[in-house]
């Protein structure tokens, strides 16, 4: 970077003075930041910013007044009085750095949607070499035109088909206290079950979800909701604006949070078709069968608890079948052995509500049978999920335990006989029955 600075002031200086100088100097590094720091951001967001460079020379003064007042501050640690005035103190600056950030943002064409492969990673090392060999080099029109078309293969990658052909894969995400899995059908088409949690300034579908779908490729077909609980659906108005499925399926039990209102606000927008699910509703997506058991309308009219209403989706490939059951507790659990005696074994099971013990019973576990149970769940959360009663009851069903707190985002994949997992960047294969 210092090197990009020295260079600028060299091929600028004859022609530039003063301010305009400075200006040309300081653009040139960020230019020389912004590209050397490309193939991290891309592999971590899915995303690189085209407007950093321009944005980088407001928000830079800003940065560089407020970290010496923020490192008085930790100084001060242990005079709490003092510290806390430091820190107060540049509250500000630290407002004007979110508001340029914002507004950088906001401008049409500020950054560019690419799909952190290999692939990409290397072209965007390369397109950083380049621009750092432009930045010092007398002759600088060959590397910029090496780094142009680095970073145009990295742009249109994402529009270019997709070309997975694979096993299906059950991705449980790990997104806190809250729930978000993806199916990936062996054309690399992904249904997204569940959006994760919402808060103050943020959701998991812009933190997680759609960074994690980028990263991999393919277009998003469908979004089933469980049902209308903030920590299911928090993150999906951020996927439902940004990647526009067809089709929205939803118990659509009465009433919601505001996140769910915000959802259904932005399936109208963007034009996806909105469903009601009912038992026995099915959709076959690249040979993945989608059953929906639950809700059942004259089930749910006398109901206030939303739990109790979950969709329940049944994902077949093959042989091995995927049962994911939102937050239902016992009494929904209940009203599926009446109705489906024996129609519940799968697999995999997306455990209900978290491992809490209102769900999970040992009649249903039975019925279920799984060969792998997946909690998704918060580290240290504060309800005490999931219950060791519910864990016990797990092992005693013979099924393999994973958690999203323990092992992250947990990956079962199948090729319809198959079935094997993934976590913590090991693969195993399950024992057949």
């Amino acid at each position: 970077l210092i090197a990009g600075g020295a260079a600028s002031r060299r091929h600028f200086g004859p022609t530039l003075k003063g301010w305009r100088l400075r200006i040309a100097s300081e653009l040139a590094v960020s230019v020389a930041a912004s590209a050397v720091t490309a193939p991290l951001v891309a592999y971590t967001f899915g995303r690189i910013s085209l407007i950093a460079p321009l944005t980088n020379l407001i928000a830079a003064p800003v940065i560089g007044i407020a970290q010496p007042m923020l490192f008085l501050a930790l100084l001060l640690s242990p005079l709490e009085a003092a510290a806390r005035f430091c820190a107060e103190a540049v509250h500000p600056l630290i407002l004007a750095f979110d508001q340029v950030a914002t507004v950088a943002a906001a401008v049409p064409g500020a950054s560019a949607v690419v799909h952190a492969t290999p692939s990409t990673a290397v072209l965007s090392a390369l397109a950083a070499a380049a621009i750092v060999s432009a930045c010092v080099s007398r002759h600088p029109a060959r590397p910029a035109i090496v780094a142009g078309a680095a970073l145009s293969m990295i742009v249109m990658a994402p529009v270019l088909p997709n070309v997975y052909r694979g096993d299906v894969e059950l991705h449980v995400l790990d997104v806190g206290q809250g729930d978000a899995a993806l199916l990936r059908t062996p054309r690399g088409r992904w249904v997204l079950l569940d959006a994760g949690p919402a808060w103050e300034g943020g959701d998991a579908g812009r933190s997680t979800i759609l960074p994690y779908l980028r990263k991999r490729g393919g277009t998003l077909e469908a979004f089933v909701l469980s049902h209308p609980h903030t920590d299911h659906v928090g993150g999906a108005a951020s996927v439902l604006e940004e990647l526009e499925p067809p089709v929205y399926w939803d118990a659509a039990f009465a009433g919601g949070s505001a996140a769910y209102m915000a959802s259904l606000a932005s399936a109208r927008a963007e034009g996806i078709e909105w469903r009601r699910v009912h038992p026995g509703d099915a959709t076959t997506l690249d040979g993945v069968r989608f059953s929906f058991l639950a809700p059942d309308s004259v089930w749910t009219v006398g109901l206030t608890d939303p739990n109790l209403a979950s969709t329940v989706t049944l994902i077949e490939y093959g042989v091995v079948r995927f049962l994911l059951v939102g937050d239902a507790e016992l009494a929904e659990e209940e009203w599926l052995l009446r109705e489906y005696p024996a129609g519940l074994r799968a697999d995999v099971l997306k455990v209900g509500h978290h491992g809490s013990s209102t769900s999970s019973s040992d009649a249903f576990l039975a019925a279920v049978k799984p060969r792998a149970a997946v909690i998704s769940v918060g580290a240290r959360n504060t309800y005490g999920h999931p219950s060791n009663d519910v864990l016990r009851a797990l092992r005693n069903a013979g099924a393999e335990i994973l958690r999203t707190d323990q092992s992250g985002t947990i990956i079962a994949r199948t090729d319809g006989v198959r079935l094997e997992l993934e976590a913590e960047g090991e693969r195993w294969e399950l024992d057949h029955e």
